[in-house]
């Protein structure tokens, strides 16, 4: 853990800024959102990338400022219109690819590299493997079909130096300029093709699987430099006072960039988009503040699922959808056999980089090893599958015995895919080059320069790193975006950090983690809504509550009968059979997002269900979709779930409403209070029902009026205007003291007496502040309520309810069906 040089943010605001939505309608929001009770802004990459980009992450210029959004003019406009509102920036910064755009001049610097080749001042800056392949030449996978039925379609250029195709332009080399098209093709520093090519034949690092987005080799010093200058100089110029690193599991070593970054910009507070899985640990050697708060969603989201309950709901799944074991109906073996799929076929190109070089150093090892390509092939794609997070840190001596004892299990299971025990030291080779180390290493200090030795050791030091990239990329791809499409159990579970096998957690693995987090990472992020996330926070918390009530949600499908599945009686020709799992996801999604039926409820839930379909590629998919399946999948979102099919579930939502409610409140009111500095994704403040990108992407809107009146005395009318007063009403507490919830405040659960105790989560910070929430509110009522179960407040006091206004004196047990007899959350200060 690193504390930052300048204050931490008490809480950040996160804006997607796009052109509708640019600096200037972010800087009309400000006094709004300092009323609300943030310290900071919290922008989405600011920096120029492609036009029209509603996100930023797509990169064109390090040196500018997006003129789409106002440049950077626009920006520190904004920046002094905070200040002088009491708030500071804090920026999404992109450290790891650049856009491959169209065209491709977009991006100057990866222009200069196609036009000039390995001798561009450029070359250095992109993750190209210029000998794999190609005849020395970059692929780039952009056309429609193969070269030979594209020929027609290339137009040149030569005085302009440009060869155009369709919408693409790409830089001539000097001198091929009246070549013959096939000889001018040829003798390009690149090579245009077939975009299905990319999978197996791509030669540079991407951003997943998105060919469009070119991996940036950072860990060159020259290259940070030219990429954080116009950053770090709006850093020093306090336009930016604090940073969010995207993907830092893509960069060769995220620690030591962390460190060069930490140096560059004097210490200001930077979280990293981090997920852990399970029990990981974020190094303890970053020099950072922490994560973007993923590990704080798991925690938050899984004391509202009710254990027992989505076990049943499990069976109702498994009785409904009839799922093999490795398509959804088992999730480990779901998430393998989505694994193997990713790294045989999505990531092909990736692992054969690998292959070639482990080839290269077990060849030239002092005792050979003599591996076949195929075994060095499997070891790889058997160790990658198996490793339970999303990569090993093998330059960090702080993860040094964690990884190693991780990778060895992995390496045992690996030796059992191969028949011949012989064949599986293939295993034994990949497990100690993942590690950054070879058993057959000499002692004598190697060679110097372009000796075996030197070659041998950066071959090593590649073979690690990108063991580690491609680990990240494949658990990316094969669990969040495949393997939670197939396994819709409980959609609140399928969720970016989440883990849908083990979705509940209880109120001492929350106390525990959150004790851990203001130990180690008191200033880190914490999130429950994001741009990324699948379903927002209030889209979980109603989905969530299916889980106490597994058999009214059995009935709720039973009762529709085969109207319930799609594609019975769809009249789609070729639209298969019945598919009982979308259905499933597609009856969820309409219940979480709350809308009414037909209209704008159907135009979002569709595009929804049509791209999980697509990522769990097991009826359509993004690169071989179906037309006739994806149009039955439409039809039935628009007559079921949301259309005349779907009175069932208004009904339902009614019945609901009070524990949705205690959901909605006590899981803001949690990441209001908890250890670290909250994140508000734009309209979070209020009830916020997005489902995944671009539904979550919108402009921001706000309602300053409504936060007036609530101010002026109304009371809330519905349960968005009363999660914007217990919001605004946290903001304000910790922004006005600060110390009860920083780097020097404490955390102390506060455990409830009596036979409902485990229905209450309650903890006090610094002695000063007591969250008391309601979970599991629908079973709570169905076992007779609160009885006589009591909450003694900490000594002090007295203790005042800031959304009520009442007192309690310290040190007083007070039944809980008295102290949330208005609502199911409660938040007291002494002050």
């Amino acid at each position: 853990m690193t504390q930052p040089s300048s204050p931490s943010p008490t809480a950040t605001y996160r804006l997607q800024l796009q052109p509708d939505f640019p600096f200037a309608a972010a800087e009309r929001a400000v006094p709004h959102l300092a009323e609300l009770g943030v310290s900071h802004l919290h922008l989405s990459p600011v920096l120029e990338s492609v036009p029209g980009s509603t996100h930023g992450y797509d990169v064109v210029d390090h040196t500018a400022v997006r003129a789409e959004l106002g440049g950077e003019r626009g920006l520190r406009q904004l920046a002094a219109t905070a200040r002088a509102h009491g708030l500071g920036l804090v920026v999404d910064l992109v450290p790891n690819h650049m856009a491959v755009p169209q065209p491709a001049g977009l991006n100057g610097p990866l222009w200069d590299v196609l036009r000039h080749g390995p001798t561009s001042p450029y070359a250095r800056w992109f993750d190209v493997d210029w000998d794999g392949g190609h005849d020395g030449r970059l692929l780039l996978p952009v056309l429609g079909g193969r070269l030979g039925d594209e020929l027609p379609h290339f137009v040149v250029a030569a005085d302009d130096g440009v060869l155009r195709y369709h919408e693409h332009a790409f830089p001539l080399r000097p001198g091929t300029e009246e070549l013959p098209l096939p000889r001018l093709l040829a003798s390009q520093w690149y090579r245009l093709a077939w975009w299905r090519l990319a999978r197996s034949e791509l030669n540079y690092r991407r951003f997943f699987t998105i060919s469009e987005l070119i991996g940036v080799r950072v860990e060159d010093p020259e290259v940070f430099d030219a990429t954080h200058r116009t950053v770090l100089r709006l850093v020093r110029d306090g336009v930016i006072d604090g940073l969010r690193i995207d993907h830092p599991d893509g960069l060769v070593d995220p620690g030591g960039y962390l460190a060069r970054l930490q140096e560059g910009t004097g210490g200001r507070w930077t979280v990293v988009e981090k997920i852990l899985t399970g029990d990981e640990r974020l190094p303890t050697s970053w020099a950072c503040a922490g994560t973007t708060g993923y590990d704080a969603l798991r925690h938050i989201d899984g004391l509202f699922v009710c254990p027992q309950g989505s076990g049943r709901l499990f069976s109702h799944y498994r009785d409904f959808v009839t799922p093999l074991a490795d398509e959804g109906g088992d999730w480990e073996e779901t998430v393998r056999r989505a694994a193997y799929e990713v790294v045989t076929h999505d990531l092909a190109a990736e692992v054969e980089r690998l292959v070639r070089t482990a080839a290269r150093i077990s060849g030239r090892a002092p005792r050979p090893g003599d591996h076949a390509p195929w075994a060095l092939r499997q070891a790889l794609r058997e160790l990658l599958v198996r490793l339970p997070v999303y990569r090993p840190y093998a330059a960090d001596a702080t993860r040094a015995a964690t990884d190693a004892a991780m990778l060895g299990r992995a390496a045992a299971g690996a030796r059992g895919a191969f028949r011949v025990p012989e064949e599986a030291r293939a295993v034994d080779l990949i497990h100690d080059l993942a590690l950054g180390r070879c058993p057959d290493e000499p002692d004598d200090g190697g060679g110097h320069g372009d000796t075996p030795d030197a070659a041998d050791r950066a071959d090593r030091a590649d073979f690690a790193a990108r063991f580690a990239q491609t680990a990240s990329a494949l658990h990316a791809k094969s669990v969040e975006d495949t393997a939670f499409y197939r396994y819709p159990v409980l959609l609140s579970a399928c969720e970016v950090g989440g883990d849908p096998g083990e979705p509940a957690l209880g109120p001492d693995a929350f106390h525990a983690y959150c004790a851990r987090v203001q130990r180690d990472w008191p200033t880190t992020g914490t999130v429950l809504s994001t741009h990324d996330t699948k379903r927002s926070a209030d889209v979980r918390a109603r989905i969530a509550v299916l889980s106490e009530c597994p058999d009214r949600w059995r009935d709720v499908l039973g009762s529709m009968a085969e109207a319930a599945v799609c594609g019975v009686g769809s009249g789609v020709d070729g639209a298969g059979p019945a598919d009982p799992m979308v259905s499933w996801l597609a009856w969820q999604t309409a219940f979480g997002l709350g809308a009414p039926a037909g209209g704008a409820g159907a135009e979002r839930v569709a595009p929804a269900v049509l791209k999980a379909a697509r990522e769990a590629g097991l009826r359509t998919s993004w690169t071989e979709p179906r037309a006739d399946y994806e149009e039955a999948v439409t039809e039935f979102v628009h007559s079921g779930p949301c259309g005349p099919l779907g009175a069932p579930l208004a009904a339902l939502d009614a019945e609901l409403a009070p524990f949705i409610r205690a959901n909605v409140l006590g899981a803001a009111l949690l990441h209001l209070t908890m250890p670290g500095v909250p994140d508000l994704y734009q309209g979070s403040e209020r009830l916020h029902t997005a489902l995944v990108d671009p539904d979550n992407r919108a402009p921001a809107h706000f309602r300053p009026e409504l936060l007036a009146e609530l101010d002026g005395g109304a009371a809330p009318l519905d349960l968005s205007a009363e999660k914007l007063r217990l919001t605004a009403t946290a903001l304000r507490l910790r922004r006005r003291r600060p110390e009860w919830f920083g780097a020097a405040a404490s955390y102390e659960p506060v455990r409830a007496e009596g036979p409902a105790a485990d229905h209450c989560v309650a903890f006090c910070r610094s002695g000063r502040v007591v969250t008391v929430l309601t979970r599991l509110s629908l079973r709570l009522v169905e076992t007779g309520g609160w009885w006589d179960t009591g909450l003694r407040l900490p000594p002090g006091g007295p203790w005042r309810e800031l959304l009520t206004g009442r007192e309690v004196p310290g040190g007083a047990l007070v039944g809980l069906s008295e102290l949330l007899a208005d609502a199911p959350v409660a938040l007291f200060a002494a002050e």
